[in-house]
């Protein structure tokens, strides 16, 4: 196949690029990314000069380099996305402009040129807040977005679905929990606590710790994703957990044990506007449907995690600056 992968230069989708080049290698890959302060080169230094990789700098709301991009393309992957919370708070523009207006455009292109197989990458943000004793989001929960953010995600989701009831074209979306693994962008939770105790800083922690989240592996994501593409049912949502619900207290003194750190570098910080207390997400439909499950143990993953930060200083230094 041919694919377009959008957002390949971030995070979850240059890991997506390893893991597509690595397990189809006959296949071919361009990588349309807009390198905004999340997109990093550098995750795929290493297949620069792959015959089967081509890079593309470009913005996904460009329709004319979009349409461009269309030729002989089998199937579009959507990683493209601004994904911070705090920074939607503070601006949302960007959020609506990416999310939602480039969604769109990626839509009509794979509409207008044959009706490519569209896959679209959401978060579990965009079903709102659980409470501690509530159900697990499924594909069947409905969605109550809390922030810029998950709004301008459920906005994009709602479009992909929109060009399937209307246009027929086949898509399918997975909404995912959160990621961990290497090439992580600095600001996020985990990246943040590990480079930061490895400066000799100390750790934010909002309000008292107490927001549940749901951790993934990247790799285990990426995995889902592949299995979705391959065997989903055209129209279908898939949701991807990985089985691992824990505050973000117990996620930071983890951190603090495996880096040899006591509670003392904790700084408690002012609570997040509207922080979400909990999300958590059953996953049932696609073991049942794809045989998929995730297989990397947490503590096991988030060592690794931690060691790579450890061996990649280079990487995440001057993006800490």
């Amino acid at each position: 196949m041919k694919i377009l992968v959008t957002g390949g230069a971030g995070f979850i989708g240059s890991n997506f690029i390893h893991y597509w080049l690595k397990n189809y290698p006959q296949d071919q890959i361009i990588n349309l990314d807009l390198l905004t302060y999340a997109g990093n080169l550098d995750n795929l230094r290493d297949i620069e000069n792959d015959p089967r990789y081509q890079f593309v700098q470009g913005d996904i709301g460009d329709a004319v380099l979009v349409n461009k991009l269309m030729v002989d393309i089998d199937l579009i992957v959507n990683f493209a996305a601004e994904s911070h919370v705090d920074r939607s708070i503070e601006n949302s523009a960007d959020f609506i402009k990416t999310n939602v207006v480039g969604t769109r455009v990626l839509l009509e292109a794979a509409r207008c040129n044959g009706g490519i197989r569209f896959h679209h990458i959401s978060t579990d943000e965009v079903f709102g807040s659980l409470g501690p004793n509530d159900p697990k989001f499924s594909e069947s929960t409905p969605y109550d977005p809390r922030s810029p953010y998950s709004a301008s995600k459920a906005a994009s989701d709602h479009l992909v679905r929109a060009y399937y009831h209307t246009y027929h074209l086949p898509i399918t979306i997975s909404n995912c929990s959160n990621n961990y693994g290497p090439y992580q962008y600095p600001e996020k939770l985990i990246p943040l606590f590990i480079t930061n105790l490895i400066t000799g800083q100390k750790v934010p922690v909002y309000g008292q710790g107490i927001n549940i989240r749901d951790w993934i592996h990247v790799d285990d994501h990426n995995r889902g994703v592949d299995l979705i593409i391959k065997k989903g049912k055209i129209g279908g949502t898939y949701c991807l957990g990985g089985a691992t619900e824990k505050t973000n207290l117990e996620i930071t003194r983890i951190i603090l044990s495996l880096m040899g750190e006591t509670e003392d570098k904790i700084n408690y910080i002012s609570d997040r506007l509207g922080h979400d207390l909990r999300y958590a997400i059953d996953f049932s439909k696609a073991t049942r449907e794809l045989g998929w499950e995730p297989l990397i143990d947490f503590t096991t993953g988030l060592q690794a995690t931690v060691e790579w930060y450890r061996t990649n200083e280079t990487w995440w230094r001057k993006l800490k600056k």
